[in-house]
């Protein structure tokens, strides 16, 4: 009874762990450049003997494409296909991202909302407009002239579902998903830069909702055999003291 006591427990700690993981998507369901996540999981068995329970292994990155829609900064970028921009803080630490919200700051360089700047380009100061190609080109307009001051690469990784998130939308390299490899956007079988254009949030509200009522039910089934158990574990108490 006690092992029947602890299977259903675990599946209930499972589930409540698969939850938290589907609130944190819909949380974040409105940030741009968010990547859903998974909860996993696993049995647990001894060779020979049935299950005896299930265990969380922890979380795992969905990285499929979010929706792309045009913005009014005019320093946004999206990325259209796998890959990541690399950003630095003022620590020197480097991160990876899929939020292209970028504004230019005093330095030129091009900064999210958290003061990240992306790595190897900056503005000119007299510069009155910029465009940026789908190949990451970086073209600026300087006293009527249109003169290029850089190209953004975009860092590509082995594992990149095994990153780890520091941010809502920012990731740095784990042992698991490798070193990052800077690569070139624009080619036929490469990513692409769109240019005043943001990348959403992968969260489907709808199908996170079907997910819900799935792990609820699956919690409140594990809650019942919890129950069953120790209705059955006092009758044998009742029954040796009788």
């Amino acid at each position: 009874m006690d092992r029947a006591l602890a299977i259903a427990a675990s599946g209930m700690a499972a589930q409540q762990r698969n939850l938290d993981v589907i609130a944190d998507n819909l949380a974040n369901a409105d940030v741009t450049g968010f990547k859903a996540a998974t909860a996993t999981f696993a049995a647990v068995g001894v060779a020979g003997r049935v299950g005896l329970g299930t265990v969380t292994l922890g979380t795992r990155l969905l990285l499929t494409q979010g929706k792309l829609s045009k913005s009014g900064g005019p320093f946004d970028l999206a990325i259209r296909g796998p890959g990541f921009f690399a950003v630095r803080n003022a620590e020197g630490h480097v991160a990876y991202t899929r939020d292209g919200s970028f504004a230019r700051g005093a330095d030129g360089r091009l900064r999210d909302a958290a003061g990240w700047h992306l790595e190897g380009l900056r503005i000119p100061s007299d510069a009155l407009a910029a465009h940026v190609a789908p190949s990451g080109v970086v073209s600026v307009t300087v006293r009527g002239a249109i003169r290029v001051v850089g190209r953004i690469r975009l860092a590509e990784f082995a594992a990149p579902q095994a990153l780890r998130t520091i941010g809502s939308a920012l990731f740095i390299a784990t042992h698991a998903s490798g070193p990052p490899r800077m690569m070139s956007a624009g080619g036929v079988h490469e990513p692409a830069l769109a240019f005043g254009m943001l990348e959403r949030a992968n969260v489907s509200i709808v199908e996170a909702m079907m997910e819900i009522l799935t792990a609820q039910r699956a919690y409140e089934a594990n809650a019942k055999g919890v129950q069953a158990a120790d209705e059955m574990l006092r009758i044998a108490d009742n029954l040796n003291r009788g």
